[in-house]
């Protein structure tokens, strides 16, 4: 039976560079946010979507994100709508990645709300990633060509490190990648040390 090994991290936290550290090790990683994009593209999502928050965050049929991004990082009500439409479709996108990776004997599931949706229930062993949180709010201005503002709604709207480390097996501080990279080598040996007692 695969294993799989959620990976969280607050908005910033570089969640996707630690996966790419263990994409390089040979782990398959799914990552959520990318499932979310695959799904929000199929017709009976972008219907239900249309339904809920309006036709004027979609130009010619596409959906406009960082106009969704607006609605509901500002609004928890609305938040808590769109994840309840995309959520169970990304858990589906999910399954089926799952079972093309069945010969392996862990895979990374990469979700920035892997606590709040609670997806940790389904994994069987959670890393967090964090970082100061200034570093986490350079980091997405200068991704995203957002405001600090905005940025801070996000994170408001997410679990803080200190929750999210209550619940999870390891920890990864990633305001240094030479270390950050370290860390990931430590827990593979473990994981391959657990492997080899089971």
């Amino acid at each position: 039976m695969t294993k799989v090994i959620g990976l969280t991290g607050g908005i910033g936290s570089g969640k996707t560079t630690i996966a790419n550290f263990f994409d390089e090790f040979g782990v398959p990683v799914y990552i959520a946010d990318d499932g979310a994009r695959r799904v929000m593209q199929s017709e009976n999502i972008i219907s239900r979507i249309k339904i809920t928050f309006g036709d004027s965050i979609f130009e010619n049929n596409i959906l406009n994100r960082p106009k969704l991004a607006e609605i509901v990082f500002k609004d928890k009500d609305k938040l808590n709508q769109l994840n309840a439409i995309v959520h169970p479709a990304v858990k589906e996108d999910f399954e089926a990645w799952l079972l093309s990776h069945k010969n392996f004997e862990y895979v990374i599931y990469e979700a920035a709300i892997l606590f709040e949706s609670g997806r940790y229930k389904e994994c069987d062993l959670i890393i967090t990633i964090t970082a100061p949180e200034e570093v986490r709010i350079n980091r997405v201005l200068k991704r995203d060509n957002t405001t600090r503002e905005h940025v801070l709604d996000r994170m408001k709207m997410q679990w803080s490190d200190e929750k999210r480390i209550s619940g999870s097996n390891f920890v990864i501080n990633n305001d240094n990648l030479k270390k950050a990279k370290e860390e990931v080598v430590k827990i593979l040996k473990i994981l391959n040390i657990k492997q080899n007692q089971s």
